[in-house]
């Protein structure tokens, strides 16, 4: 055990009597737990509780409390900003022995599930009831870690992000105190939203131990589609036309012609051409979906779209889209053994091919490259800033150009993330974005968490 674990030997001690093998001082499993995907610096945790019920979270966090111990809630370390990164070591509390599917109420459209279950594993329970979760961010992330962190993906634009798709949350909060927000109703008049305050809290204000998602039926049809443009700017407002005239989009994604290249190397029987592209998803009837394709095409050609093609069987689709969603693995075959600084922001998407134009502008002025993709229904951007991680000067300015993304998403009335979140990475951009509100966000956490133990140095600062 190293100095900074030995700081919280007893609690350790008191925890293992208890819990057995099931926690972990191991160097391997501290480092696994050291980091997330993101460019963030590691940090150990002192040790790595594995727990199997609300119960035993309860009685983890009131341990922890009455130590003085940090706790950072850890879910598949998939996140993208640091927020999972133990920046002052203590209890790294793993969630993947929760992993149970709880409930599912087919006619209600809903389910209970605990936080470890991952998106993946809920939709293959769903698959013979006709039913799906629609809440896609492309990693097989686990949904209390999708809730921390308000997840989005290439489905929101059609059926929301996991604010709109979260009913209810059992949350133990710093003290060990358990709580429960919402109910599987509807809507509600009756106080408070506590759901939605923990949703987006990116484990700063208490542990998700239990989750009750909202459901949608699977649609009698499936098109999938890929075509391509001009210029960026044509992408974009054919989008907009799209959707100012009422078309139901499933999906649609904007890549650039960097992003392309990569996505071509990556995956050599893909093909595309090299120039800005739509991925695109329509959901509905037969005759519906014959509809929107033919309506979207119209729109499409107006501004220049050509090489139509078209995926209505599910391996086609499957392929399509688990192309899209190793866009960040594809980025880095433009310059192999790079390493990507990864930020997305979000405007209202009349304003997307503003602030699109002005960040290639800056990638070209800061020498880098840096693949756009976007979800381009709801004004979302990524961009993956390929850099040697051993080039201190490239790195820098990596992090230059990502804050200026951020500045221009906030010059263009946006925000400095869409669905990322802030972890510890953007929080220099809380007050820019949100002003004296981060003062009332302080008073919030210190209201639930007055000892700052939950998951420190993330999404605002407190004394």
């Amino acid at each position: 055990m190293d100095g900074q674990a030995s700081g919280h030997a007893a609690l350790i001690a008191e925890l293992s009597d208890w819990l057995g093998e099931r926690i972990s001082t191991g160097a391997s499993v501290r480092d696994l737990h050291a980091r997330d995907e993101a460019y963030a610096a590691p940090h150990l945790p002192d040790a790595v509780v594995f727990p199997e019920s609300t119960e035993e979270v309860s009685r983890i966090m009131a341990a922890c409390h009455a130590h003085r111990c940090p706790v950072v809630p850890f879910g598949i370390g998939s996140s993208l900003e640091g927020h999972v990164v133990p920046l002052q070591g203590g209890i790294s509390i793993d969630t993947s022995r929760m992993n149970r599917i709880l409930e599912v109420h087919e006619q209600d459209l809903d389910a209970v599930v605990q936080p470890g279950v991952t998106r993946k594993a809920l939709n293959e329970e769903l698959r013979a009831t006709g039913l799906m979760f629609t809440v896609d961010p492309g990693a097989n992330a686990t949904l209390g870690g999708m809730a921390a962190t308000r997840a989005s993906g290439t489905n929101a634009v059609r059926y929301g992000t996991m604010r709109e798709n979260v009913l209810a949350l059992e949350v133990v909060l710093a003290d060990g105190r358990v709580i429960e927000t919402g109910t599987r109703a509807r809507k509600s008049s009756a106080g408070y939203d506590l759901t939605h305050l923990f949703v987006g809290s990116e484990g700063t204000l208490g542990v998700i131990t239990k989750l009750t998602l909202r459901l949608f039926g699977q649609p009698e049809r499936i098109s999938a589609a890929t075509c391509d443009f001009p210029d960026i700017g044509a992408a974009v407002e054919t989008v907009i036309l799209a959707i100012q005239s009422g078309l139901p989009l499933a999906r649609v994604e904007l890549l650039d012609e960097v992003q392309m290249r990569g996505m071509n190397l990556y995956n050599p029987d893909l093909g595309l051409p090299e120039r800005p592209h739509l991925f695109l998803e329509f959901h509905g009837t037969e005759a519906g979906v014959e509809e929107q394709v033919q309506s979207f095409r119209d729109i499409a050609e107006e501004f220049g779209a050509a090489n139509y093609a078209w995926a209505t069987k599910t391996e086609d689709r499957t392929k399509l889209w688990e192309a899209r969603h190793n866009a960040y693995y594809a980025a880095q075959s433009l310059r192999p053994g790079a390493r990507g600084v990864v930020t997305d922001s979000c405007v209202p998407i009349s304003a997307l091919a503003e602030a699109i134009r002005r960040t290639k502008e800056m990638i070209a002025e800061a020498g880098l490259v840096a693949p756009l993709v976007g979800h381009v229904g709801d004004g979302n951007f990524h961009l993956s800033i390929l850099v040697d991680p051993e080039d201190a000067d490239e790195v820098a300015r990596a992090k230059a150009l990502a804050s200026k993304v951020s500045h221009v998403a906030l010059d263009l009335g946006g925000t400095v993330t869409g669905e990322h979140g802030i972890g510890s990475g953007k929080m220099a951009y809380m007050r820019d974005e949100h002003g004296d509100a981060v003062d009332v966000m302080a008073d919030i956490k210190r209201a639930l968490d007055p000892l700052n133990l939950m998951n420190p140095g993330k999404v605002v600062e407190i004394d």
